[in-house]
């Protein structure tokens, strides 16, 4: 038996990447220096997990920025419009302004598309490929990879994205063509990596093609026997591991099961019934192993040791232990780095501490479970074990979970609890008279800048150095000077920047009972971009208004309308570690709930317009369509829930980014927003067209300009993406923002972007 991991945290426990990264984006430490920060991260994880016992250790797990764009470049696969910067610039450069665009010494180049991977909250760019697309090995980083960890001594499996799941990852650019018909170009720059790869004696060789648990055409699944046969029949020698993960094969089960591949990786803790359809299908062929994904990668919470075991006993009884591999359900890059660097209980407390574990941890847990299994330790006499039963068994009964009236309130949620009072129509002409907008009326998503000094006072009033009074002092005048900028600068509806907020879910959380906190609990969203989610380990409340103190003041400092800004239920659900005790209906419901209240308040301070943001609804979505009605059912009254409790004048917006509408038009115009913005820079007003098409009846705000990227677009080029938008939308029903929020951007550009895009409304107004 062995034990296998599909891939390791790439941030490094303190962050090392990111502030390398944002160091080297501003100039202040030279690529070599990155390049060295890189290699010092990729150290520790081989070695931690060389250390702790993982027998299958990834390498070219690590990545810069991402592992779909890292694969793209290895590929060759670059658009046309970075040719001039390929010639000129250095491949690290290259690699950071396919993700984040470039405008520096006469160029000016826009970022590629960004968006989700799969159901997770991880971004990655996405693939864009053309009709005669030609495809050519460009970056040996897979090569290096692996020959820098033999050099330290350490045989590690390499990963790549599979060839089928990579296409299928891209966009086509051009009709004409489907992706998928791109798979004989690409094929052979795969078999050159994997020839360089035998030829520096790599054993195993992991392919993750999650597109596995998606629902799949004839096609695509002939084009998964397809490349697998190939890739048997010339390197027979090389043991090949299909990683399937974050749900089951489905209808796709017998076409995997019948490649000729060493190794199934199944993700076992979203699709636990898999394991007994392979076993009793008898098509599992002779001598092939499974690795049994149990350990939860995607969440916090300690493994069920009881539970796993037998699991891999029923797969052990079957094939006998030399053909199973113990793992965790996919690769834990969507896990914090190390429990052990939470030492402060007062952030998170010593009851609710042992009932969680991060990848150090999960990777000792996959060790554990292999020895246990194996008889290695005798369960009878294991500490390890004894406090895993302890903790679960507390977890269950811990009077910390359970909140009585919670339960009550959300059992007596009456059917008008998730309606407006009146349709839009008759919502908008309330609005239209309370409002008095302009067309093209203009707004941001919500937050702004969020400067290294803005966050020091966050830090010193944390540490005791700033009172109260001081930091709300600091606060309050960041905000007036936010809203002074806006009035100057003529944006029609102010937002009061939230200066004091963390985090867009972690600062609810924070004033949310049932929700704790970590100090170090950092995951990648995309490239430097880190976040902290909260645990949901209780029944969900808010004791106590959360925003109307600072939407209240900043209403006050003017004489235009002010936002207030708030997450929505299934953003603050999706981006959360939510607890596995209970359905995740049922704890959105409850943060529906404690969200209404807070919308009620926000009205009864004189807030007009609120903003409730919902960029994961689509995120949430389960893989499998079968599978989405019953999602989008309860997410979708999750946020009427949370929306329904004010007057027809109250004008509700939502937030979506970085997401494929087309599927779920329906379902978005069901959520009844007065407003909603969306992005649809980088797709270049791409996006827009499902709510075309659908002749989506409500107002809607499709980003002009990309906030990702540092570069400052022109009027111009904000103008002809608002006629592309005129040209499906009526002009009476466009607004005119950012397509996400600030906070992460500098000042200088915010600014000089912001007046670009007041210019081009003024524009478009003047045009009618």
């Amino acid at each position: 038996m062995k034990t296998n991991n599909l891939g390791y945290p790439r941030i490094g426990s303190n962050r090392e990447l990111k502030k390398a990264s944002e160091l080297y984006w501003a100039g202040k430490i030279s690529a070599e220096e990155l390049l060295e920060t890189g290699k010092e991260i990729r150290l520790k994880n081989w070695k931690l997990q060389s250390e702790t016992g993982v027998d299958l250790i990834p390498s070219n797990d690590f990545s810069f920025y991402d592992q779909v764009l890292d694969l793209t470049l290895a590929l060759g696969a670059i658009p046309a419009r970075y040719q001039e910067l390929a010639k000129n610039n250095s491949p690290l450069d290259l690699y950071f302004a396919m993700a984040r665009g470039s405008q520096k010494e006469g160029q000016d180049v826009v970022a590629m598309e960004m968006t989700k991977w799969f159901d997770t909250n991880y971004h990655y760019i996405v693939p864009e490929f053309t009709k005669n697309q030609k495809f050519e090995l460009f970056s040996e980083k897979i090569i290096t990879e692996f020959k820098e960890a033999n050099e330290l001594g350490i045989k590690t499996k390499p990963v790549l994205i599979g060839p089928v799941s990579y296409l299928l990852l891209g966009k086509e650019k051009e009709e004409g063509f489907h992706r998928i018909d791109l798979l004989d170009n690409l094929l052979p720059v795969y078999f050159e990596i994997l020839e360089k790869l035998q030829t520096e004696n790599a054993e195993y060789i992991q392919f993750d093609e999650p597109f596995l648990a998606l629902n799949l055409t004839d096609s695509e699944r002939g084009a998964f026997t397809k490349v697998y046969n190939e890739i048997n029949k010339r390197f027979p020698k090389l043991k090949i591991i299909l990683a399937n993960y974050f749900d089951c094969f489905g209808e796709n089960l017998e076409t995997a099961l019948a490649l000729p591949v060493n190794t199934f990786h199944l993700d076992l803790v979203r699709c636990p019934l898999q394991l007994d359809d392979i076993l009793e299908s008898g098509k599992l062929a002779e001598n092939v192993n499974l690795s049994l994904g149990v350990v939860d990668g995607r969440n916090i919470w300690k493994n069920d040791f009881k539970k796993s075991l037998e699991l891999i006993k029923k797969a052990t009884d079957a094939l006998g232990e030399s053909q199973i591999l113990i793992a965790p359900s996919c690769s834990l890059i969507h896990s914090p780095c190390d429990l052990d660097l939470e030492t402060n209980d007062e952030t998170l407390t010593p009851e609710i501490k042992q009932w969680l574990a991060f990848a150090k941890q999960k990777i000792n847990e996959i060790v554990l479970l292999k020895q246990f299994a194996s008889n290695e330790i005798d369960i009878k006499n294991s500490v390890d074990y004894e406090r895993n039963v302890i903790a679960n068994e507390n977890r269950k009964t811990s009077k910390l979970i359970h909140n009585n009236e919670v339960k009550a309130r959300v059992a007596g949620i009456k059917a008008s609890d998730d309606k407006r009072k009146s349709i839009f129509a008759t919502r908008r002409k309330s609005q239209v008279e309370a409002l008095k907008l302009p067309l093209f009326p203009t707004t941001t998503i919500g937050s702004f800048p969020q400067t290294a000094e803005v966050r020091s006072w966050r830090a010193k009033f944390k540490k005791g150095e700033l009172t109260r009074k001081e930091y709300n002092d600091l606060i309050e005048k960041e905000t007036e000077a936010t809203i002074r900028f806006q009035e100057e600068t003529g944006i029609d509806v102010l937002v009061h920047g939230e200066f004091e907020r963390n985090d867009m879910v972690e600062y609810f959380g924070e004033q949310l009972d049932g929700f704790t906190f970590t100090k170090n609990g950092w995951v990648q969203s995309y490239g430097s971009r880190c976040v902290k989610p909260p645990v949901i380990y209780g029944d969900v409340s808010r004791p106590n208004p959360m925003t109307v103190k600072w939407s209240k003041y900043a209403q006050s400092l003017t004489q235009k309308w002010v936002k207030g800004m708030l997450t929505g239920p299934v953003t603050i659900l999706q981006w959360s570690f939510v607890r596995n005790d209970q359905p995740r209906s049922e704890t959105c419901t409850q943060i529906a709930l404690a969200i209404r209240d807070e919308v009620v308040d926000l009205e009864k301070a004189g807030i007009k317009i609120i903003q409730i943001d919902e960029p994961a609804i689509r995120e949430g979505l389960p893989l499998r369509k079968e599978e989405w009605a019953k999602y989008l059912d309860w997410a979708v009254r999750a946020f009427r829930i949370s929306a329904s409790g004010v007057n027809d004048e109250t004008q509700i917006h939502t937030h979506m980014c970085y997401s494929e509408f087309n599927d779920i038009i329906q379902n978005i115009a069901d959520m009844d927003a007065d407003v909603i913005t969306i992005e649809c820079s980088r797709s270049q007003m791409e996006l827009l067209d499902a709510f075309a098409n659908f002749k989506y009846p409500n107002e809607i705000g499709p980003g002009v300009y990309d906030i990702h990227s540092p570069r400052v677009p022109s009027s111009a080029e904000m103008v002809r993406l608002l006629e592309k938008a005129s040209d499906v939308i009526p002009v009476d029903q466009l607004w005119v923002n950012p397509d996400c929020g600030l906070k992460t951007r500098h000042w200088d550009e915010t600014k000089k972007a912001l007046i670009e895009m007041v210019a081009a409304a003024q524009k478009m107004r003047e045009a009618i």
